[in-house]
């Protein structure tokens, strides 16, 4: 399964894995006006591949089979100060 690799020009860390290299046909037109213009990272066979850095292999293979892309969106990232008042013991307001 050959895989093209895009990164978003307007939103940092968030990919968008396609079928076909320049081929955004079943691309949402507002994912594509939120994601702004695809800058080609990578071609690589998703088959051969044990694993990705972030992403699920699984759960990409099988958007790419029902959906034809898969967007991987950077990480949530824990608000630390949220974290200290939790293990305190103080609700946060």
């Amino acid at each position: 399964m050959l895989t093209a690799v895009y990164k978003s020009s307007k939103r940092a860390d968030t990919y968008l894995y396609i079928e076909k290299r320049d081929d955004f046909s079943k691309i949402p037109e507002p994912l594509m006006g939120m994601f702004g213009t695809p800058i080609y990272v990578m071609m690589f066979d998703l088959s051969k591949r044990e694993r990705l850095g972030v992403a699920d292999i699984v759960l990409v293979q099988s958007e790419l089979t029902e959906k034809g892309f898969y967007l991987q969106l950077p990480p949530k990232e824990e608000n630390l100060l949220d974290e200290l008042k939790k293990q305190n013991g103080v609700d946060s307001v």
